[in-house]
């Protein structure tokens, strides 16, 4: 597993870098994301998160959740499109579960509309610590404690 600054970063994951957001394919057509260390460990102790509701439709880039820490509140903005097929109801009542291991504490699983499109624009885990590397630099982020 790769750590970057003392985040960890599963090599089994897929990244959209820039947003923080990891992805996993389940096999059966859909995926689960959620945020990775980095994004836990910028945004500080999470005291809300506010899901799209099942059904709904994420578009590709836009939020799929709300997210809120004591310093921040914003989007969580996923890569795919698609249909909100399930949520996490332990993350909505319990958001600091994301803090204690934000592999876990996925937030909601997609139905994406093009995934073969997406797909080749994550960053592999095995790949990621260079490019993340290079975006906590960018963000001026020392890293996880």
């Amino acid at each position: 597993m790769p750590t970057v600054r003392g985040c960890h970063l599963p090599d089994d994951l897929l990244y959209d870098v820039p947003n923080h957001i990891w992805f996993t394919e389940n096999g059966d057509g859909t995926v689960r994301l959620g945020m990775t260390s980095v994004a836990t460990a910028m945004a500080g102790n999470l005291v809300a998160f506010t899901p799209k509701k099942v059904g709904r439709s994420v578009r590709p880039g836009k939020s799929c959740a709300t997210l809120e820490s004591g310093k921040w509140v914003g989007p969580a903005k996923s890569a795919a499109g698609g249909e909100v097929i399930e949520v996490n109801t332990a993350l909505e009542e319990e958001p600091g579960l994301a803090n204690q291991d934000p592999y876990a504490a996925w937030m909601v699983v997609l139905k994406p509309d093009d995934w073969d499109s997406v797909k080749p624009t994550l960053t592999p885990g095995t790949e990621v610590a260079a490019p993340y590397e290079a975006k906590m630099d960018e963000d001026g982020f020392a890293g996880c404690e």
